[in-house]
């Protein structure tokens, strides 16, 4: 048989052709539809320097909303975001790590640089932003469409399992603050183009997604 031509024919049609035709007839999901533009805003990294959204026009990234004294989801978020930048590692200087402190109170960019080097955070590709309470309620709330509850309260009246900071000394008065946990796709027009929640198939979804963004023009 191997000496027959028809057999070599069959066999580089089976091992060539027909992985080639199926490529071409598989469909692309659709690009993500655009859900809204950002506004401006400047805030401060973990370095100390001013940055916003000047700084993130041409760029593709992910944002995530967390405080560094949160315990319970915050830390999913963050470690998410390290698999995120990992597995977009490919997508080179274009591509971006944005995490929102929504405890800019608490969270100095020397807090917030602390955090990132526990979390092995590269300053060039990932940037954490602290501002004023005036700056976050704008480009989280406003700009994000992401929620932010905060209110006073002692350690005795936290429920148990609540994200909430720590108080600094027992007895002392703080702040409850409960956040939207998702991770946005942003394009390089500061347009979203997703939100996604941090489960398996919601960070499936989002690589799917910043994939097909990342290639647009």
């Amino acid at each position: 048989m191997i000496a027959r031509p028809l057999f070599w024919v069959v066999t580089l049609t089976v091992l060539f052709v027909v992985p080639l035709g199926r490529s071409f007839l598989r469909r692309l999901p659709p690009a993500p539809p655009v859900l809204a533009t950002l506004p401006a805003f400047q805030m401060t990294d973990q370095l100390g320097h001013p940055f916003g959204t000047a700084d993130l026009i041409g760029k593709v990234w992910i944002a995530d909303f967390i405080f560094t004294n949160c315990q319970t989801m915050c830390p999913v978020l963050t470690q998410k975001m390290a698999e995120i930048g990992h597995r977009g590692r490919h997508l080179g200087p274009d591509f971006h790590l944005v995490s929102f402190s929504v405890d800019p109170e608490r969270d100095t960019p020397q807090r917030l640089a602390a955090y990132a080097a526990v979390h092995g955070a590269d300053a060039h590709k990932w940037t954490f932003l602290t501002g004023s309470l005036d700056a976050v309620q704008k480009a989280v709330v406003d700009g994000f469409k992401i929620g932010i509850d905060r209110r006073k309260v002692t350690p005795s009246a936290t429920p148990e399992g609540s994200p909430a900071a720590a108080a600094e000394t027992p007895g002392d008065s703080f702040w409850e603050i409960v956040h939207g946990e998702h991770l946005v796709v942003v394009d390089r027009r500061l347009q979203i183009r997703g939100y996604f929640d941090a489960s398996v198939d919601g960070m499936n979804r989002l690589m799917e997604a910043l994939g097909r963004v990342a290639n647009e023009p």
